[in-house]
């Protein structure tokens, strides 16, 4: 397939995906899960199990997306800042809003203690083992370790062969299938639990992207699926048939009819509104349990809160210090390389 698929343009649809999977993350939680933790509590009288499914879907949309960073960098250093700048402004201020609201409401059975909250200042708490400030958190430690893999293969091996790669990958995510024993440090660094969803969402922007056909990847798409289908349960598969599907129709445009304002825009805010809507929405809905409120009001109210919270963060925040980052390493990249230059030429 050729590269009109992606000359179509931005894909805001994936933007919608992302505004659905961050509402459905938030229902889970302020049903399920809040029900779950604090069962004593007046709840809303309906339950939305499976909150991991659109989870995977956040796994596969960072896969198809991680490219549009790959493409634009020329070094490690570039990458890790550009990944800095995207993730670590948002998440210390939600992270210390998070803390705040919990402490002054005195949300107990939420809170962590210091030495996990300063674990927590690195992001990188899950791979000590530490407790999340906010539950929400781990799927950074997901992220981060799928970070981790893509510099890796992007400076050892390249993209171009990446499909070889990504067949390897899931070899050995069948290896720990067979072997149970294996370091869990192992697993998590090499995101052996979610690899097939990350794989779903590459061979989706490579097709999309015009660098390899839809026969070309067809056989590693049947691999990623069998991986699914013999280590996860029925579920989990019918789940990545889906997002196979969905993609598909995603990068040929059918599924445009998402785009929808409402949608694109929670897209648009769906990180910061993720960091923040759980631990505070519960404390929200706490608050409102014990004031005797209906749990409806309860759960508007922290909808509303995680809402409003996001946005601010959001636009206060991620958009403007990312860019600053980004801008002040820009900078400090290009007058290392112009005296290097100038050195060279002296020489």
């Amino acid at each position: 397939m050729d590269g009109s698929l992606r000359s179509r343009g931005r894909l805001t649809e994936m933007d919608a995906l992302r505004g659905i999977g961050a509402l459905c993350v938030l229902i889970f939680h302020y049903s399920t899960r809040f029900h779950e933790l604090f069962p004593q509590a007046a709840h809303v009288p309906f339950s939305f199990p499976g909150g991991n499914y659109r989870v995977l879907l956040f796994f596969t949309i960072s896969g198809f997306a991680i490219f549009f960073t790959l493409d634009r960098i020329r070094t490690v250093a570039d990458f890790v800042v550009n990944r800095f700048a995207r993730l670590y402004p948002a998440y210390l201020v939600a992270m210390l809003l998070t803390l705040g609201i919990e402490y002054l409401a005195q949300a107990t059975q939420l809170l962590v203690g210091p030495v996990a909250i300063l674990a927590n200042f690195t992001m990188l708490q899950g791979f000590a083992f530490m407790p999340e400030v906010d539950g929400a958190y781990w799927t950074l430690t997901v992220e981060i370790a799928f970070y981790f893999c893509m510099v890796a293969i992007w400076k050892f091996v390249g993209i171009r062969r990446l499909e070889p790669v990504l067949a390897l990958w899931l070899a050995v995510r069948w290896l720990f299938w067979l072997w149970p024993d294996m370091p869990e440090r192992i697993i998590m660094l090499l995101v052996l639990r979610y690899t097939p969803f990350f794989v779903i969402g590459m061979l989706a922007y490579r097709l999309w992207s015009g660098q390899r056909t839809l026969a070309q990847q067809a056989p590693y798409a049947a691999l990623a699926l069998l991986s699914i289908a013999t280590m996860e349960t029925w579920d989990v598969t019918i789940v990545g048939c889906v997002l196979m599907a969905a993609f598909l129709a995603l990068i040929h445009g059918h599924l445009r009819f998402l785009s929808l304002r409402p949608l694109v825009w929670l897209g648009g805010i769906s990180y910061s509104f993720y960091l923040i809507h759980q631990h505070v929405g519960f404390v929200v809905m706490l608050e409102f349990a014990k004031a005797g409120y209906s749990p409806w009001l309860g759960f508007a109210a922290a909808f509303a809160v995680a809402l409003t919270l996001g946005t601010v963060i959001n636009r206060v925040v991620e958009r403007p210090a990312g860019e600053a980052i980004i801008a002040w390493w820009k900078r400090r990249r290009d007058a290392r390389l112009a005296i290097a230059s100038a050195a060279t030429i002296q020489g």
